[in-house]
């Protein structure tokens, strides 16, 4: 066999560090979220200054293909409004918020703050995107878990749409 590949061959996936694959053409926005995220548990586990995890991030391989004005708006808005974010999701959690792993706080963190501020994404892009972050960086179960908080905010935070969607058949009752 040869090592070579023609030009009819797809190009190869690159596997990431877990074992699982993962496409060459993800969106800017979905990088972003992706450094946001390491930001956020820096954060919620090291206390760092956001200023610190920011100038961090940005030397971190890839953050040149991220979308920086959507990291920055999830670094600086999920920290500044953390207690609004926190109170928003409280009530839908089943624990108290200590015993949340760092990484599904701040994935809820962040869809949260995405429902509430970036309007132009689509609340059930939000709601994928998140349930995504969650299975690659969070516990076994943990993308179930957000999951079920952020679909209990999509209706309060993206009523109009949610309904909207309801109405056409997209969405059941529930």
């Amino acid at each position: 066999m040869s090592d070579t590949h023609t030009a009819g061959d797809k190009a190869p996936r690159k596997t990431a560090s877990n074992g699982t694959t993962k496409s060459a053409a993800k969106s800017g926005r979905s990088r972003s979220r992706e450094f946001a995220l390491q930001g956020l548990y820096q954060f919620l586990v090291g206390n760092n200054e956001a200023a610190d995890i920011d100038m961090f991030t940005r030397d971190l391989s890839g953050f040149h293909k991220s979308d920086s004005v959507h990291y920055d708006a999830l670094l600086y808005g999920c920290i500044e409004q953390r207690e609004i974010l926190d109170a928003l999701i409280e009530p839908l959690l089943d624990r108290k918020l200590d015993e949340i792993s760092p990484i599904e706080h701040a994935v809820m963190w962040m869809g949260a703050y995405e429902f509430q501020h970036c309007i132009d994404v689509p609340w059930r892009v939000v709601l994928n995107e998140y349930i995504e972050l969650a299975k690659s960086f969070g516990g076994t179960d943990g993308h179930k878990y957000v999951n079920g908080v952020l679909n209990g905010l999509a209706p309060k935070l993206r009523a109009l749409e949610v309904e909207s969607d309801r109405a056409k058949g997209k969405l059941r009752e529930g």
